[in-house]
């Protein structure tokens, strides 16, 4: 683990660009080129915006003008999940003016990754969860803040006739969960990412055909996150909107799924339980196109 990353030196500093009312449970904002006046449940307006988004290969990504849906959307940190690329073949263009840059490539040429855009620079970087069996395939970044962790992830997906459940579950959910846990116990822990599953029938638009039958609806990863929720995470969207249906965030390339709205909602924002005060929304942004997932977005007051 290891050999294959890229961060920002401690003393490499980011490029320099050149000279409501809080929403309703039940309707959540779908434009995403609208300022928000989203605020916290005790009317703090939002001044921290987190996004995530598992951009299925970083040169892609550009080569679609990935760029500008940073610029309009403005975040102060972003978090990428399949990168999909190797250190050593990152193009220059994923250093975005202003963000400080954090890299975690795959052993595997062209698989998996993580990275981090932050205009802040953290505190720390942690690369991987420590475990030299989970940390090959570039799954995991944590960044440490003054005020919280954020954990950027992309689990691993149980494969096509879930010849990986057991390993997705017995042991990488096992371990992750307490990696969590123990960050948790220093401060309050941010966590996003495709994390590969859907919890709830709600949360998918054929619970019952994929039941137990299709990666990332399976009781065995229903029950992986079930368990962290119940160790005192919050899935922040369903905190807020708890019965909005069709609220997706991934859909096959295949039968025109997206645009039939044919998908799942494989991408999450959990917080501590302490963050809750400072949860202003929790957003899919169905309308960036770009990749089979689109990017959702956190607004906190902090």
């Amino acid at each position: 683990m290891g050999r294959k990353r890229k961060e920002g030196d401690s003393s490499e500093e980011p490029k320099k660009k050149s000279k409501k009312e809080e929403p309703e449970a039940s309707a959540p904002s779908t434009d995403w080129t609208a300022s928000s006046d989203a605020k916290s449940k005790d009317g703090r307006p939002w001044n921290m915006k987190i996004v995530s988004w598992n951009i299925n290969g970083i040169r892609a990504w550009i080569k679609k003008n990935g760029h500008e849906y940073v610029r309009k959307e403005n975040p102060d940190i972003i978090c990428f999940q399949e990168i999909k690329c190797a250190e050593d073949k990152l193009p220059p263009e994923c250093s975005i003016p202003d963000y400080y840059p954090y890299w975690l490539t795959a052993d595997k040429e062209g698989y998996a990754g993580t990275g981090i855009l932050s205009k802040t620079k953290p505190l720390s970087i942690k690369y991987g969860l420590g475990i030299e069996e989970h940390d090959n395939e570039g799954r995991a970044i944590t960044a440490e803040y003054e005020k919280f962790y954020l954990v950027t992830s992309y689990v691993p997906n149980s494969g096509r006739g879930l010849v990986r459940l057991n390993y997705r579950t017995k042991e990488w959910d096992e371990a992750f969960r307490e990696y969590l846990l123990g960050l948790e116990e220093k401060k309050p822990v941010i966590l996003c990412g495709d994390l590969n599953v859907a919890h709830k029938a709600i949360d998918l638009a054929n619970p019952k055909s994929n039941y137990n039958k299709t990666p990332g609806y399976t009781q065995a990863e229903i029950d992986g996150l079930s368990k962290l929720l119940d160790k005192g995470f919050v899935d922040s969207f369903r905190h807020l909107y708890p019965d909005v249906t069709g609220a997706y965030s991934f859909w096959t390339y295949m039968g025109n799924a997206r645009s039939k709205n044919v998908g799942w909602r494989l991408d999450y924002f959990l917080i501590s339980k302490k963050l809750l005060p400072s949860l202003c929304d929790s957003l899919i942004r169905k309308e960036v196109m770009g990749s089979d997932h689109c990017p959702i977005a956190l607004l906190l007051a902090v």
